[in-house]
């Protein structure tokens, strides 16, 4: 064996290696989630007080239980998972079995089988090659045929989830449908995707959750834009007037898609969230509209009756000059406009800061 033969046998066996460990933790997570989904439906059907709760079942159980991991819209997709992958719990009995789960209940997961027909994917095979935000994208689709293409192409592909989710999206399954050559297009699809790399189920933010790491540190970021969000974070504190820092790369739910915003801060006198949204390019009308969809998510999902409307704080870069546009729709109190000029950071200042921090980064 040659030098170079031994540093790619030591690569491909560090990857490898990865991959299969970043698919042991996914199995589990998938496992735990449907499991959990099955619970939640049982109870809704047999549960002694189910009528206690109601319709507040949901929110109930996860003010209770009290973790980001199970969010009112998680246990709804947990829910959801189990009442349209209902054959997975054939694969989890003996597994469960050792993981000290009551017994009484898991004596029952039998009763959830179903007949699988000739166009299913064995539960096995979907279980050890899609993780649940793989699962997360397939749920919507309400035809089963339609959704096993999606499987077997993701499957056989080794798509990443952005890829699935493109090729939903682009409507892979209905061009497919109306092509004269569906193994043609089949090819050119499976040719130009984005396959499952070890950095993308370690990156995965359900997993991070999992594990109970913190979540923010899943979320893909350009080393500059991080060193800045860095020293950004600082000094917004650090100038007073007010700024209570309240998340880095705060994660809202939209729809079934989660965004992410860079910075995330609460104003004891302006009595209002500010959220900055940086962004390592020229200014573009997409900048602005993105920020704009975070205010308006939390005019409409977090402000108190007490709040003042959320204020925007977009950073961009323009030709080494710096762009800062302040988004403040819904601020139509002359005098509370007065009073956030005066107290979030001049103009001037955020220019000279991010500046600043790209000098820095040149050097």
């Amino acid at each position: 064996m040659r030098f170079a033969e031994l540093i790619k046998v030591i690569r491909q066996v560090d990857t490898g290696t990865k991959l299969e460990t970043g698919k042991a933790i996914n199995r589990l997570l998938t496992s735990r989630n449907w499991l959990i989904g099955w619970y939640i439906a049982v109870y809704e059907q047999n549960g002694d007080d189910r009528a206690e709760y109601g319709e507040r079942l949901i929110d109930s159980l996860s003010a209770k239980l009290n973790s980001k991991s199970f969010s009112p819209a998680n246990l709804k997709y947990f829910r959801q998972f189990y009442r349209v992958y209902p054959q997975i719990g054939q694969s989890l009995i003996d597994q469960f079995k050792q993981l000290n789960i009551s017994q009484s209940l898991i004596g029952e997961l039998p009763g959830t089988v179903i007949t699988e027909n000739e166009i299913s994917i064995p539960t096995e095979r979907l279980i050890s090659n899609l993780s649940f935000t793989h699962f997360l994208q397939l749920l919507p689709i309400e035809d089963n045929f339609k959704r096993t293409f999606y499987e077997l192409e993701s499957i056989k592909g080794n798509w990443s989830v952005r890829e699935l989710k493109r090729q939903i999206n682009t409507l892979y399954y209905e061009r497919s449908a109306i092509s004269k050559k569906p193994e043609l297009l089949s090819k050119m699809v499976q040719a130009g995707a984005e396959v499952i790399l070890p950095e993308h189920i370690v990156k995965d933010f359900y997993t991070f959750e999992f594990l109970g790491l913190p979540t923010h540190l899943a979320v893909e970021e350009k080393q500059l834009e991080t060193a800045i969000l860095d020293h950004l974070q600082q000094f917004i504190v650090e100038l007073g007037r007010g700024f209570c820092f309240e998340a880095r790369q705060q994660r809202i739910l939209i729809g079934d898609e989660y965004f992410f915003i860079d910075l995330v801060f609460y104003h004891r006198i302006l009595k209002c969230h500010v959220l900055i949204d940086l962004k390592i390019e020229a200014f573009t009308h997409n900048n602005a509209g993105q920020l704009n969809t975070y205010l308006n998510y939390y005019k409409a999902e977090v402000m108190q009756p007490t709040d003042n409307p959320p204020v925007g704080i977009l950073l961009v870069t323009n030709k080494n000059d710096t762009l800062v546009e302040y988004a403040t729709a819904g601020m139509d109190q002359q005098l509370f406009v007065k009073k956030y000029q005066l107290m979030l950071p001049a103009k001037e200042q955020l220019e000279d800061f991010i500046k600043q921090e790209l000098k820095n980064a040149a050097n």
